[in-house]
């Protein structure tokens, strides 16, 4: 979605941001005229999107290395944006992975990583941001993307629900402790969209089984969730916070 220059003037981070959802962020904020800091591991991947987001009109394109399962790579990250230019006006914490299987079968290993990358992750960027924004006495807005997950649940994936179900829940958490400093915390819950991470599922009998208990029957497309990033990481949404937003083509109200 290109609106114009929404985001002209506002430097806006999104990790993860090699692949999926997190590269779509990435261009909807270089189109609408931001400053674009792209964040994740695959540092070569970051380098070719950063060609397109300039293309695409991005004001500025920062690449920087972040993992965000290490503590010390989010610091380092942010001292790197802290030296590269203006302070981050939006963070789209978007890096995420998932994960299924039995929980009885599940290896306690497995878990941690799927916490430390969903959850633990999310804490320690917003938290980054957070203290950066109060030192300054200045306000910013913090987009989290968790799922539909985080509301209901399937079998087979308790883990992955159980992150989602907690970036929820931290979302309006700090929405409510950091208010008071003009600081915005707010989720995305997409449903089923099909992103490189998911594509090969959707053409198996349990994908197809999964569409049709959308509403609207059809996964979502990235684009879909422009406007709902645009709405959050911009004043038009000035007066949201604490707001966890559904974009699932009507699942979660679907009939159990």
């Amino acid at each position: 979605m290109d609106l114009g220059a929404m985001l002209a003037g506002k430097r806006v981070l999104v990790t993860g941001a090699s692949s999926g959802l997190g590269e779509n962020f990435a261009r909807v904020a270089a189109r609408n005229g931001a400053k674009v800091v792209i964040a994740a591991r695959r540092k070569a991947r970051l380098d070719a999107l950063a060609d397109d987001l300039a293309k695409l009109g991005a004001a500025q394109v920062t690449v920087v290395e972040m993992d965000v399962a290490s503590e010390q790579s989010i610091e380092a990250a942010f001292a790197a944006i802290d030296a590269s230019g203006d302070m981050l006006d939006v963070v789209v914490n978007n890096a995420g992975v998932a994960g299924s299987g039995s929980a009885l079968a599940l290896p306690i290993e497995d878990f941690d990583t799927l916490m430390a990358t969903n959850v633990r992750g999310v804490w320690l960027v917003s938290v980054q941001a957070a203290r950066r924004w109060k030192k300054a006495c200045r306000g910013g807005s913090i987009i989290n993307i968790a799922s539909i997950q985080g509301e209901r649940v399937m079998p087979g994936i308790a883990p992955y629900s159980t992150s989602k179900a907690a970036v929820v829940h931290m979302t309006r958490s700090l929405a409510l402790e950091w208010a008071p400093f003009g600081i915005r915390v707010n989720a995305i819950e997409p449903g089923y969209i099909g992103t490189e991470m998911t594509d090969g599922m959707w053409e198996t009998e349990q994908g197809k089984a999964l569409i049709a208990r959308i509403p609207m029957r059809r996964l979502g497309k990235a684009e879909e969730l422009d406007g709902l990033l645009l709405l959050l990481a911009t004043d038009a949404g000035s007066w949201m916070t604490g707001a966890c937003v559904p974009v699932d083509g009507g699942h979660l109200c679907s009939s159990l």
